[in-house]
């Protein structure tokens, strides 16, 4: 499909007709695209996973009214619709790859056999179709699905080859969470869009380092999204999908949100806080109340300033760059730094009503695994250098096993960063507890209880984690989940068995 242009939006604001009047308007010299504001939240179509089609394919979508963009999706929209399941269904999904270049899907978080993975060496060509079968095991929570291909999975995700995976079951049932219009499902993004309409994604020198950032947030593939809401409490299911950035959740108000769940469902209580990382891959389940706020109010939720943990001088990268990167900077970068404040979607209350308060309930339990049971503990040291990524000195083989690991043991695996960049840390096939961090922030974060498949390590960081290889036998990864490391190499394979 040729790239096509961007309509014209001289006048918009009167051409288009909105339910609400724009506002925050972007700087068309400095984007390079049409200057517009902020466009209504778009909630994905709901589909069933019993007998799903998911068809990838290169097309327009718009991305705020009047807009349109290229999408690479799997489905009709700017990302994929939402799937929505419970504990003990059966999933059975073909996925036919439309797009120009091979791909595959991978369903980030649940434990699936090897062959419903969507691993890269699973990836299938152009015009080819894939059929996943496998029973739904994993407990109420938010996942989601991204394309995986080696070399291309950045790119691929960044176009809009993902979306929202929603598991629920009879323990969740039984909180009395806010659902329906209360249920705010969110995969986020950041992003450039080029004058010609596509997601543009080159990343130059540095941006193949460090990792490659956009200028604006997109929310569920809508750029700068806003909805209305009433004065009630509402559930935020957040996705961190974007490329490489770390999102410092916080609300614009500075008021208290409510964190129920993370990357494997609910935590074993709910934990009040102003403010909260997510690393690339990542997911938080939040509650926020709007019943204090006027009518007219603006509230947005925030990726909040923070200093990057990027180490960008004197940075130890093991023989490479060393220190002259330091002089360099973001030579050549773009979008808004690692660090940088974005207003990732907008609130309006624009409804009074009698609120719906949440009342807190007993939670689920989460047994500990004992560490002292731990068959092993395995190191694993994230290191890029000369331009390269690699695990333990080694850069992706797609037919090499890395690791093997006796099928129904205990492991411990620490994840060592001695290097300059934050890397967060998935695992497929497990879900892991994080047992301790030594270095750098030294300490174990409330969002991190529970049960994981990411964990952020910060440089000068060692993080442990501990999991049970029980479920499947197969071929599994470990990679960073920031996608351009992932892509130059900084992932490996183990087996099960």
């Amino acid at each position: 499909m040729q790239r096509r242009e961007f309509l014209a939006l001289a006048g918009v604001a009167g051409a288009v007709s909105l339910t609400r009047p724009w506002h925050g308007l972007l700087n068309a010299a400095a984007t390079g695209v049409p200057a517009v504001g902020r466009a209504p939240l778009l909630f994905p179509r709901v589909v069933s996973p019993a007998a799903l089609t998911l068809a990838a394919r290169v097309h327009e979508v718009e991305i705020a009214p009047g807009v349109r963009a290229e999408a690479w999706s799997p489905g009709d929209g700017p990302v994929g619709p939402t799937i929505r399941t419970r504990t003990g269904d059966t999933a059975r999904i073909t996925f036919e790859n439309g797009l120009p270049e091979p791909s595959i899907l991978h369903w980030h978080g649940l434990r699936v056999p090897e062959a419903a993975d969507g691993g890269p060496r699973l990836a299938i060509d152009s015009g080819a179709s894939y059929r996943y079968e496998f029973p739904v095991i994993d407990r109420a929570g938010t996942y989601w699905y991204h394309a995986h291909p080696h070399g291309r999975t950045g790119v691929q995700t960044y176009r809009g080859m993902g979306g929202l995976l929603l598991i629920g079951d009879a323990a969740e049932d039984a909180l009395g969470l806010p659902s329906g219009e209360r249920e705010i499902p969110l995969l986020i993004q950041d992003r450039r869009v080029g004058a010609d309409g596509v997601f543009a994604y080159e990343p130059a020198m540095h941006e193949q380092m460090e990792g490659f950032f956009g200028d604006t947030p997109f929310g569920n593939g809508v750029r700068l999204p806003t909805l209305e809401v009433a004065t009630t409490t509402y559930r935020l299911r957040v996705v961190n999908a974007t490329t490489s950035r770390i999102l410092r959740l916080a609300l614009s108000n500075g008021k208290p949100m409510t964190l129920i769940g993370n990357d494997g469902g609910l935590l074993p209580a709910p934990v009040r806080l102003t403010q909260l990382d997510l690393g690339t891959g990542e997911r938080a389940d939040l509650l926020v109340d709007f019943s204090a706020l006027k009518v007219g109010t603006r509230v947005a939720l925030l990726s909040a300033k923070f200093a990057s943990p990027a180490r960008m001088g004197g940075m130890g990268m093991g023989g490479g760059m060393g220190g002259g990167m330091g002089g360099m900077g973001r030579m050549g970068a773009g979008g808004v730094p690692q660090g940088g404040e974005m207003r990732l979607i907008e609130f309006e209350v624009t409804r009074a009503v009698k609120p719906m308060p949440w009342r807190a309930a007993k939670f689920p339990s989460i047994v500990p695994l004992d560490v002292s049971r731990a068959a092993r503990t395995r190191v694993f040291r994230f290191e890029s250098a000369m331009m390269r990524h690699g695990i333990n000195g080694r850069a992706f083989d797609m037919e090499r096993i890395d690791e093997q690991v006796r099928f129904g043991e205990t492991e411990v695996w620490t994840f060592v960063n001695d290097g300059p960049f934050p890397h967060p840390v998935h695992m497929h096939e497990v879900q892991f507890q994080v047992v301790e961090r030594i270095g750098g922030r030294a300490t174990l974060m409330p969002w991190e209880r529970g049960w994981k498949d990411t964990v952020l390590v910060f440089p000068g960081e060692r993080v442990s984690v501990i999991a049970t290889f029980d479920r499947h036998r197969g071929r599994y990864l470990m990679h960073c989940h920031n996608l351009v490391h992932e892509d130059g190499g900084m992932m490996m394979n183990y087996e099960i068995g």
